[in-house]
């Protein structure tokens, strides 16, 4: 098949799969194009079967700012012209959806070029409801040929927040490449992130509000109290000065360490031994997986997709949003009691392993073969 994939080429989950995605998908012997305003930060060097085609803004003193949308939607167009696409596989409702119809539109009288949209979290439960885009959103979602949503939770509040009449949302879930995300070998030394006789804490995330990084600090200043203990925060976004500022409130700075943007981050979380991720809402939790993908127990919010990721009681535990005195109860608790701190490492690498590549593009696969079908 020759496949189109759109979409946000930043620091962030839904680029992250859907660059994997379109890797892996290369790997079973497809061309896949990449069409976006940047390369994906997970594209990394020339890869057999994958091209990346940019989409240029035009600066015009006219436009405040840049039309991109309209941009993208033709460019869409002429590369699924060009190179005679079978489809266009876009990750987030806005504006992706939307441009992907407009370019399927501008192809009508050639032949028709499916559309495969992927919803990733707060293209629905955020942007999407937003009024200013809550009618395109809902428009593009039923205007797609298939609709996929990467949990039940996310599914279920597609549904609930815009009915869309007609769609048979699919859920396939997020995945882990095991070529970078595998418990450490047996024996292994820690990587050198903190002293030796010091438990090792890590999040990673994008630094947006919803990610609720004030918790991560205090739910380690909690733990700081009765163990050694140190936080590594990997990632970066608009609330990463705040949560330094928090840091140095409590007093932590020589246990706290800032790694910014990092590209394997799989050799950090092997070398951790819990993985904390207090968030606001979570649509799935990629975070969580690739932790659990390296024998790291997490403690998380009880929210949106992350129940259906972390098993409680089994590969981590869950709380309330903002429960911090219990994230910090749990997490000591664990930290101190080796046989059931090993026994979450187990579980953990043996849960992720069905959410593995091989296991979840093939899902994706038949859905092209179903819609090309159609």
């Amino acid at each position: 098949m020759r496949i189109g994939i759109t979409c946000y080429p930043t620091y962030g989950g839904s680029g992250a799969v859907a660059t994997e995605l379109g890797l892996e998908l290369a790997r079973r012997g497809h061309d896949v194009h990449f069409i976006a305003y940047a390369s994906p930060f997970r594209l990394r060097g020339v890869v057999e079967r994958v091209t990346f085609h940019e989409v240029a803004a035009i600066d015009y003193p006219l436009f405040e700012q840049s039309p991109h949308a309209l941009a993208l939607a033709v460019k869409q167009h002429e590369v699924a012209q060009r190179e005679r696409l079978d489809l266009l596989h876009v990750h987030y409702a806005i504006p992706f959806a939307t441009t992907a119809w407009l370019a399927k539109q501008m192809m009508a009288n050639e032949r028709d070029l499916k559309v495969v949209t992927t919803l990733h979290g707060t293209d629905i439960t955020l942007v999407g409801q937003d009024p200013s885009y809550f009618t395109i959103t809902k428009f593009s979602i039923e205007r797609s040929d298939r609709v996929t949503a990467v949990s039940q939770y996310l599914r279920e509040e597609t549904y609930r927040a815009f009915g869309c009449a007609g769609c048979d949302v699919v859920v396939i879930p997020n995945f882990i490449s095991t070529a970078d995300y595998y418990p450490p070998p047996e024996g292994a030394r820690r990587h050198r992130l903190a002293p030796a006789d010091h438990k090792i804490l890590v999040h990673v995330s994008n630094f947006r509000p919803v990610k609720r990084v004030a918790d991560v600090i205090r739910v380690f200043a909690g733990v700081r109290r009765v163990l050694p203990a140190t936080l590594v925060m990997v990632g970066d976004g608009p609330e990463r000065d705040s949560a330094q500022a928090e840091v140095d409130r409590l007093g932590l700075a020589q246990d706290v360490r800032f790694f910014g943007k990092v590209e394997d981050v799989g050799e950090i979380l092997r070398g951790a031994d819990l993985f904390l991720l207090p968030s606001q809402s979570e649509s799935f939790g990629l975070a969580a997986l690739e932790a659990m993908a390296c024998a790291v127990p997490v403690v998380a919010s009880r929210v949106g997709g992350l129940p259906e990721v972390v098993t409680e009681g089994e590969t981590g535990y869950l709380a309330a949003v903002g429960a911090v005195d219990e994230m910090i109860e749990r997490s000591v608790a664990l930290l101190r009691d080796a046989t059931v701190h090993a026994r979450m490492r187990r579980a953990a690498a043996q849960r992720a392993r069905a959410f593995a590549s091989d296991q979840v593009v093939p899902q994706y696969e038949q859905v092209y073969e179903s819609v090309l079908r159609d």
